[in-house]
């Protein structure tokens, strides 16, 4: 079967709620012991296989693994990293009515990719299972920088950020070369701290530690660019911006104007998918600094952060307004995040996880005439 390649009308982020049995047998192995890593793996197996068959029997052409062998949307790829080990504390960060797990990112040593970072074999899981293009989705490399305090970064040549952010590039264009030469031609980095750097809590929180936050937004967009670079031709990468999410909880709010020059400009990015689904990612103006031709951006219009379902004619209308900023050749339409950022998920149910899908799916189709 010949697959249709990215950029598609209908995406969607990655994550996907986990199935009870599979939560529950996570839960034997990491909490109670009762499993062993074997029995674990042919479970997680057996979900996957099952999800990617779910995912194109609703029309969706990128498939991913749902995230299912992961706990966090990033931790989990960044303690597989060369110098950066994860550690559990008291207290976790806090989400608006929620407080996500204890676990912080660390670096203790000079950053790298390792030539078997497990995430390869993830996605080589799916590529031989799916029918439709495979997709990966990871971390972006501000992601290691945002989420270690200055006090977690060890290495005395990491004090200068310049420094860190160029290994942290490298680390990130070989990560990039590596899930290539596994067979990835879709690429997604979850970048989401750029949609941080809008909201004026975060802002005045970086300035406090001596960080300028409109020079982390350049050198971010800078990180990027360094790390897609060198990709070959044929592979398109995604970026994905969102205001956080853990257990249909947020972490920031803001409108896209203090980054969107960056991020769509400077970052060399393919693909858009940005969150627009409350009044908290602002208006869609910051739309009309993409530049003509083949980028697209993902309007995510359609939450999952509740069950409730939108109406088709309403996200009609959304795509259309958005339309007047952005030619609507450069556009499609995606769900605003994941559905399980972290393995406990949001707050909805499994039926109305793959209507929503269906709903992004069938919206495309009747816009675009095809997803």
């Amino acid at each position: 079967m010949t697959k249709e390649l990215a950029p598609y009308r209908a995406d969607h982020v990655g994550s996907l709620l986990r199935p009870a049995h599979l939560a529950d047998a996570r839960a034997k192995y990491f909490q109670k012991g009762e499993i062993s890593a074997e029995e674990l793996a042919e479970i997680e197996d057996a979900a996957i296989a099952e999800v990617v068959v779910r995912q194109e029997n609703v029309g969706l052409r990128a498939i991913t693994d749902g995230e299912y062998r992961r706990s966090f949307w990033h931790y989990d790829f960044l303690g597989m990293l060369d110098g950066l080990d994860l550690v559990e504390r008291d207290r976790g960060i806090s989400f608006q009515g929620a407080e996500l797990r204890p676990v912080f990112p660390v670096i203790n040593e000079k950053l790298g990719f390792p030539d078997e970072h497990p995430m390869l074999d993830h996605f080589r899981f799916v590529a031989d299972r799916a029918n439709e293009q495979p997709k990966i989705s990871i971390p972006g490399p501000s992601c290691c920088h945002f989420r270690v305090a200055p006090e977690d970064i060890g290495p005395e040549e990491y004090k200068d950020l310049d420094a860190l952010f160029l290994d942290i590039a490298e680390t990130y264009r070989k990560a990039v070369l590596a899930f290539y030469e596994a067979g990835c031609r879709y690429l997604q980095m979850d970048d989401i701290f750029f949609a941080y750097l809008c909201d004026s809590r975060h802002r005045r929180e970086r300035e406090e530690i001596g960080q300028d936050p409109d020079w982390l937004i350049d050198r971010y967009a800078w990180m990027m660019r360094e790390s897609i670079k060198d990709r070959p031709d044929d592979m398109v990468v995604g970026m994905h911006m969102c205001r956080g999410n853990f257990k249909s909880t947020y972490a920031a709010e803001g409108s896209y104007d203090p980054v969107a020059d960056a991020v769509f400009n400077k970052t060399g990015i393919d693909i858009f998918f940005m969150e627009y689904d409350t009044e908290r990612a602002g208006g869609l103006e910051p739309l009309s600094l993409l530049a003509k031709g083949k980028q697209r951006v993902m309007l995510g219009f359609v939450t999952t952060k509740t069950g409730e379902l939108e109406k088709a004619d309403n996200l009609k209308r959304m795509v259309d307004d958005a339309s007047s900023f952005v030619d609507i050749d450069q556009l499609g339409i995606a769900p605003q995040c994941g559905f399980a950022s972290t393995e406990e998920g949001n707050s909805l149910s499994d039926y109305e996880q793959w209507r929503k899908l269906e709903l992004v799916v069938s919206v495309a189709e009747s816009l675009w005439g095809g997803v």
